[in-house]
């Protein structure tokens, strides 16, 4: 059976969906029921906000969340490698496309990440461009940049 709440953060409101056990999306915006309308949530949905409000007051650096993102084999093999990104650090497309062993990979990297369901988890906020600029996020660059100025000052 599929859960679906909302609730305020730092950046917004989040919505996180789970079904079966497991996290399968996490999207901006306030979807579904608000988290503290229900006391009855599955463990799971429970656990999700509690370690998102975790890492937003800088307590919790790595997400334990069972995760069921669908996509691709390819998709899932970009976001596996996003979640070895470590906290308060970035990388480049062009990094994770060698470390899947696509080198020349870029571009689907980058298409890869903005299908990314389970975004903060799956830190997709700490990819940035060639250049080290700030570049491409669902929520818009305020809300990356806030990401990233979160974990370094935590870090």
């Amino acid at each position: 059976m599929e859960h679906v709440c909302w609730f305020r953060s730092p950046v917004g409101a989040l919505s996180v969906t789970v079904c079966d056990n497991a996290v399968t999306a996490l999207r901006f915006g306030s979807f579904g029921v608000p988290f503290d309308s229900a006391e009855t949530w599955p463990p799971v949905l429970r656990q999700a906000v509690a370690e998102l409000r975790e890492y937003f007051d800088g307590r919790r650096r790595e997400f334990t969340l069972p995760l069921a993102p669908q996509g691709t084999p390819f998709q899932q093999e970009v976001w596996a490698a996003l979640r070895e990104i470590p906290y308060g650090r970035t990388c480049t497309y062009g990094e994770i496309a060698a470390r899947i062993g696509r080198p020349r990979a870029s571009r689907a990297v980058g298409m890869a990440n903005n299908r990314n369901p389970i975004g903060i988890v799956v830190p997709c906020h700490r990819v940035v461009g060639a250049s080290g600029a700030l570049v491409g996020y669902a929520a818009g660059l305020p809300v990356k940049e806030a990401l990233l100025r979160l974990e370094a000052e935590h870090k």
